[in-house]
């Protein structure tokens, strides 16, 4: 159906020409070939190689909301595989969010398996999500020990599913947490623990 977003076709890359498998040659070389090869519009847009100004870049594509950028070397062939000569450089926010729970480890994890957490707003605590990356093994064990002394019998988030294997407790705690965005449903988005907040006040924490 019709949409008021407006839609680009962006290419950044050409495998085959002409019937030659271009694979083998540099990027700079198959972008060369991919410009020359096809008429640009505003429809179908050329994704241009850009040599410095990397951190710059990123930051600005950050700004606009984009996920992140693609670091390509200049000099590379293509490959199918993943590879150094392609990384991806991703947008990461902070958010401060209230700890309001903790699952069972599972498998060889020990300590916990994610964190609940959840920020204020409509004068309650609204879950956002599971925390579960970002830990090492003595986070794990240390975490746990505080959080298994203030454990409670019921959930301090509104919102956040129960289960077998979820231990509330009352939220005293703070955690900053790295996302790439918060989803349509008010959820975390690739969520990554960036550590624990010791002096921060846990009636503090709102989304951002």
């Amino acid at each position: 159906r019709a949409s008021d977003i407006a839609v680009h076709y962006c290419v950044f890359d050409v495998l085959h020409l002409d019937g030659e498998d271009v694979t083998a040659r540099p990027l700079r070389e198959r972008k060369s070939l991919l410009r020359d090869a096809l008429e640009w519009s505003d429809l179908i847009r050329f994704t241009s190689h850009r040599d410095r100004d990397g951190p710059a870049l990123l930051e600005d594509a950050c700004a606009r909301g984009w996920e992140g950028l693609i670091a390509k070397r200049a000099s590379s062939p293509y490959r199918s595989t993943r590879s150094r000569d392609w990384l991806k450089l991703k947008c990461v926010a902070r958010q401060e969010l209230v700890i309001g729970g903790f699952t069972d480890p599972k498998g060889a994890r020990q300590g916990f398996g994610a964190l609940l957490v959840g920020y204020h707003g409509d004068d309650r605590l609204l879950y956002a999500g599971r925390v579960g990356t970002g830990f090492d093994p003595a986070t794990l064990h240390r975490l746990r020990s505080r959080l298994s002394g203030i454990e409670r019998s019921n959930s301090p988030l509104a919102g956040a599913p129960g289960g077998r294997d979820v231990h509330w407790v009352t939220p005293k705690a703070v955690c900053e947490v790295g996302i790439t965005e918060w989803t349509a449903a008010g959820r975390l988005a690739h969520p990554r623990c960036l550590g624990r907040r010791h002096a921060h006040d846990p009636g503090a924490p709102r989304r951002e």
